[in-house]
């Protein structure tokens, strides 16, 4: 419960608000957290504050690993981010929650783009969207972070519709203002098992939307179409 605190949209945590957040006594949090930076799950930052570790990608990677498609999907989304110039992401449901497993950067020199967050919100990005139109979830939280969020229950069943008939998901400045992602799912033995695609600077999305769209579907295809 104290590691779901940790969102894209709440990055770190006192003892305090978390206790505040929880329900808990401030002395209760102040304990979790405090075991949960000694054993490797959490780091403190200098202003005292508690964020998720990076020890946690240690155990991602064996995770991964197990996974038959990933070495594929990962290898694929590499080639991607080359050739768009993009961020590339690989994407997963975990109870609900939308899990970024893997990135990869096309343009070395665009490190403001780069975002770090392990969970992203469901409803603001094409990872979301493509995630939880393939799937039997109730709706996620609705949190504003852009003028273009989604933030009603009408207008996300608007979009899971098309995601699903359109095959695809965009993001239009929907979580980061000035940056603009489309992605489509990866199928394996005919489910899908994730969410594939790749982020870029609005002006250069909107250029050549349509090209990276055949890109990603060209570049996620091979890894395993739907069975009939």
């Amino acid at each position: 419960m104290v590691l779901r605190a940790f969102t894209a949209a709440q990055p770190e945590w006192g003892s305090r608000p978390l206790a505040a957040h929880l329900g808990l006594p401030r002395a209760t949090a102040h304990f979790y957290l405090s075991a949960l930076a000694e054993a490797g799950f959490l780091r403190r930052t200098a202003a005292g504050q508690y964020r998720l570790s990076w020890h946690l990608a240690e155990f991602g990677a064996l995770l991964s690993g197990g996974l038959p498609w990933f070495p594929r999907a990962r290898n694929a989304l590499a080639d991607l981010a080359q050739a768009t110039g993009g961020l590339g992401f690989l994407c997963v449901l975990e109870e609900g929650r939308v899990v970024c497993i893997n990135r990869a950067l096309g343009d070395p020199l665009a490190t403001s783009a780069v975002q770090t967050d392990v969970t992203l919100p469901a409803n603001a990005t094409a990872a979301g969207k493509v995630l939880y139109a393939h799937a039997r979830l109730p709706t996620p939280e609705f949190e504003r972070y852009t003028d273009s969020t989604i933030v009603t229950p009408d207008e996300w069943t608007g979009e899971l519709g098309r995601v699903v008939q359109d095959g695809y998901a965009h993001a239009i400045e929907e979580w980061i203002p000035g940056e603009c992602a489309i992605g489509v799912p990866l199928w394996w033995e005919g489910e899908v098992v994730a969410a594939f695609g790749v982020q870029l600077p609005t002006r250069r999305f909107l250029a050549r939307e349509r090209q990276l769209l055949k890109r990603v579907l060209k570049a996620a295809g091979p890894l395993g179409p739907p069975l009939p």
